[in-house]
């Protein structure tokens, strides 16, 4: 394979810290542009890091590159000369990581990489507008084709498969035959790879446009059920009227419809007619509220996890009990408990991929907890105390909940969806989350008349479980206005001491 620059037809479009610094370096030859960088450049696609190469040690790049533009050094691999610079530009952190060529110069440093599409290096110096494409990614971009640098390149490093399930969703690829096969082949051995790269690049699919897609794909190819291997009980497992599908189609609808109200409540446009009507009504039912939820939205967990992101695992997880809970009754099974069985399944599982301890406990509270509206709209209407326990038990879990349990209304009742039951069930839901986001301080978390401590002081009581319990009676007698003031809490409080048998 030669290698020679060409003039792609359409221009490279490089993000200003590109320009910076090609003048910050312009004295030292034989650097290179490589990978997302020169592809998103081809694109016209913006991008947050950028990677270098270069014939001499990286580490000394990156250090310059952080000295002159006032950011962080770091050496990540000294022996084999990378190094990274943390680079503060336009009120963001751009990593720019550089690092020496692979092999004896850099056509065996691109035959290394992932994909053709990411096997492009552009001179830093020079106009900018030439690249070397010795494996063909212009033309594979072009034809919109996914494809390996080389036949061994998923074995050489097998969270690759992953990688190419993100990439065909990111940029519409096709897989193509040869590295389908070889994600197949390499199935197994995902598993040799860190549980904490694999949890990343998984949960860049779940972040990604069209997330059921890419779940099925994974799905498909058996890597899906090597990072949650309770997912592939749910192919085929069947669901009694009002469901429509079985419990895997049925889960990614859920997921489908739950990017779409996430996408909805960020301000961004469903992409089907039947989408749009159904997420009109949720723009319209929830408008009130647009701003607080978008807030709720935009939480970022530990390892740059987005709150979208872990919505839509929800969504995989909610019903991941089903096949556990499973009981015959007839010909129309049941699945009674299944959300505790979940529970304890997603608790597992999201210790298993190593999520921090703030994103497992959310996500067993939504999987414990997601029947819950579905519940409260079966024994209309909707009480103060209903509502108070709701949010006495989910928390800020509970708007999570609200949303999800639109998702999968839509996803059990799919085409036969009634329009007026549909209305109500937003109205339930509507009134759960204004209860929270605007009604708080009447209808989960008044001010309380009687603390713990007087309590304590008041009734001479002893610090324990008891007074624990005696607040949370005092609440909801408060949210259902049946004391109101600090007089009616103590005689509310002795005539429960009483009950019990206490003096």
């Amino acid at each position: 394979m030669a290698l020679e620059p060409v003039v792609p037809a359409r221009p490279l479009v490089w993000p200003p810290l590109v320009e910076r610094l090609r003048a910050l370096l312009q004295d030292q030859p034989d650097i290179y542009l490589v990978g997302g960088v020169v592809r998103d450049a081809l694109l016209q696609r913006p991008s947050h890091d950028l990677d270098l190469v270069t014939n001499g040690d990286g580490c000394a790049v990156a250090r310059v590159i952080a000295d002159e533009l006032g950011g962080a050094y770091y050496p990540l691999d000294i022996e084999r000369g990378v190094g990274r610079a943390l680079i503060p530009w336009e009120q963001a952190t751009v990593t720019v990581d550089v690092a020496r060529i692979r092999g004896p110069d850099l056509l065996a440093d691109l035959s290394l990489r992932d994909f053709t599409i990411n096997a492009m290096a552009a001179p830093l110096a020079g106009s900018g507008q030439s690249v070397y494409d010795p494996l063909g990614g212009l033309a594979d971009l072009q034809a919109k084709r996914l494809r390996l640098c080389a036949p061994g390149a998923i074995a050489d490093d097998p969270v690759r498969s992953l990688r190419a399930v993100r990439f065909s969703l990111v940029f519409g690829l096709f897989i193509e035959p040869e590295t389908r096969a070889a994600l197949r082949d390499n199935v197994h051995r995902l598993k040799e790879c860190s549980v904490e790269r694999i949890r990343d690049e998984f949960f860049a699919i779940l972040q990604a446009p069209r997330p059921q897609a890419g779940l099925a794909v994974l799905q498909q190819l058996g890597l899906l059920q090597q990072i949650i291997p309770e997912v592939g009980q749910l192919v085929g497992v069947a669901q009694p009227s009002p469901h429509q599908y079985d419990v895997w189609r049925h889960t990614l609808l859920t997921v489908e419809r739950m990017y779409e109200i996430a996408s909805m409540l960020e301000g961004q446009r469903p992409s089907d007619d039947a989408a749009n009507v159904q997420l009109g009504l949720i723009a319209f039912a929830l408008s009130g509220m647009r701003e607080r939820l978008d807030e709720h939205l935009k939480q970022v967990w530990a390892n740059h996890h987005t709150h979208r992101g872990l919505l839509v695992l929800a969504a995989l997880l909610h019903d991941i009990g089903k096949p556990a809970a499973r009981q015959a009754a007839g010909e129309r099974p049941n699945f009674h408990g299944h959300e505790r069985v979940g529970a304890t399944i997603v608790r597992d599982r999201a210790r298993a991929l190593r999520l921090s301890n703030e994103e497992t406990a959310r996500l067993e509270t939504i999987v414990r907890h997601h029947m819950r509206p579905h519940w409260l709209f079966a024994s209309q209407p909707l009480t103060r105390r209903a509502v108070y326990r709701f949010w006495r038990d989910t928390g800020e879990a509970g708007i999570d909940i609200c949303l999800l349990a639109l998702a999968d209304y839509l996803a059990t009742y799919g085409i036969m969806l009634d329009s007026q039951q549909w209305t109500y069930y937003l109205e339930l839901v509507r009134d759960l989350l204004q209860s929270y986001l605007h009604r708080r301080e009447t209808d989960v978390a008044p001010p309380p008349l009687l603390t713990g401590h007087d309590l304590i002081q008041e009734l001479q009581l002893r610090p324990g479980p008891l007074v624990g319990e005696l607040v949370e009676r005092l609440t909801e007698a408060q949210v259902m206005g049946e004391i109101t003031s600090r007089e009616e809490a103590l005689v509310f409080a002795r005539r429960f001491l009483s009950e019990k048998g206490l003096p």
